[in-house]
């Protein structure tokens, strides 16, 4: 292994709405390959527990899970046995000994490694059918945790659409940003890349900082997923290949201090070069239309 680099996994799974138990077996099944391949993260799909694809919320009650639950605790014990961080998304469950809390589901992200959960996110950003009844949107900034291996961020699929919300863990020292991910398939123009994977790029290259997002594969309930995983380096530049619509393995190895050095040019910085004075509502007079 390379001195100071990092191996990178994102598994492109194949999973099925409210079928746990299957969708832990597949799981488990693709961290045990990224770890045989040398993986030393690991990341998952959204809703990696559960599917995507709910009718309505009693549905998606009955499989949510606490992060105390039996998945993430699945994840926990295989990050110990295979000396690995892994961050997954689930469907994750209010406090139920909390009268605001119980009843409501998060679309949640964890990052765990052997020394058991070192962060807990909850999906900002909502995407189409969340919103219907389904999931309560997360209030807290997303996490950068200092970890063995570097410094990794954690938020969820949709969040990816926000710059501000990128810029925070970026601002934060986050050198990777992992994204759980479900990408519903939708076509574009001929000879043009699905636009999430372009998006994904220039947030790395606009923050010179790592991204790995771990997209699914397959069809569920009619709903066809892009599989677009990939892992960008901190110029913008995809270090895999894409196999979009099949179950897979995506791996890349890089040295993470890369995204330490914001500089761009012998006199450009991408964070020093930032002029937030001027980015205010004040300072803009931009203000919302009615």
């Amino acid at each position: 292994m390379a001195e100071n680099t990092v191996l990178v996994a994102c598994a492109q799974v194949s999973l099925a709405v409210t079928d746990v138990a299957r969708n832990r077996q597949t799981v488990r099944q693709a961290i045990a390959q990224a770890a045989a391949a040398g993986a030393q993260i690991v990341v998952l799909p959204e809703l990696a527990n559960t599917g995507y694809m709910f009718d309505n919320i009693d549905e998606l009650r009955s499989v949510a899970e606490s992060v105390g639950g039996a998945t993430v605790t699945e994840w926990v014990a295989l990050a110990a046995q295979h000396d690995l961080i892994i961050v997954g998304g689930f469907a994750e469950s209010g406090d139920f000994s909390d009268a605001h809390d119980a009843g409501k589901v998060y679309n949640s992200a964890v990052l765990v490694d052997s020394t058991g959960v070192r962060a807990c996110y909850r999906k900002a950003h909502l995407w189409n059918t969340e919103k219907a009844d389904l999931f309560t949107p997360g209030i807290g900034s997303p996490p950068v945790v200092d970890t063995a291996l570097g410094r990794i961020g954690v938020m969820v699929c949709y969040d990816l659409e926000f710059p501000e919300w990128i810029r925070s863990v970026a601002l934060a020292g986050a050198d990777l940003l992992c994204a759980p991910v479900n990408w519903p398939f939708y076509s574009a123009p001929a000879g043009e890349r699905p636009i999430e994977l372009v998006k994904v790029q220039a947030a790395a290259a606009t923050n010179h900082m790592f991204i790995a997002a771990a997209d699914r594969a397959g069809r569920e309930r009619a709903q066809d997923w892009l599989g677009g995983s990939i892992i960008v380096d901190a110029d913008g530049y995809p270090l895999t290949t894409l196999s979009l619509g099949e179950a897979g393995m995506k791996l890349a190895r890089f040295d993470l201090r890369a995204a330490r050095n914001k500089m761009i040019s012998e006199r450009n910085d991408v964070h020093s070069d930032r002029r937030p004075e001027l980015y205010s509502e004040e300072a803009t007079g931009v203000r919302d239309l009615p």
